[in-house]
């Protein structure tokens, strides 16, 4: 694995777990008064164009770190609705 890739895991690894403790924290709490819509929408779009972007140019780092943070933002944006 090339240097370069490594240096895309870990800022895809960084990125990804950056979104975790909000997760964790709406899931323990259910509560998401302090998570906008907007931002989890916006957020939730931009990563699905991240993913794309990855697998259409067969770069593994970028779609391998954006399913994992679309996976994560789909469980805050789950818990946005059920919680508001």
């Amino acid at each position: 694995m090339a240097y370069v890739d490594l240096i895309g895991f870990a800022a895809g690894f960084l990125t990804t777990i950056a979104l975790l403790p909000q997760a964790l924290k709406a899931w323990k709490t259910k509560s998401t008064k302090d998570v906008s819509i907007v931002w989890i929408v916006t957020l939730t779009t931009g990563v699905v164009l991240w993913l794309v972007y990855g697998l259409m140019i067969a770069s593994w780092p970028v779609a391998a770190a954006n399913f994992f943070t679309l996976v994560l933002c789909l469980v805050v944006l789950y818990l946005k609705m059920k919680y508001g």
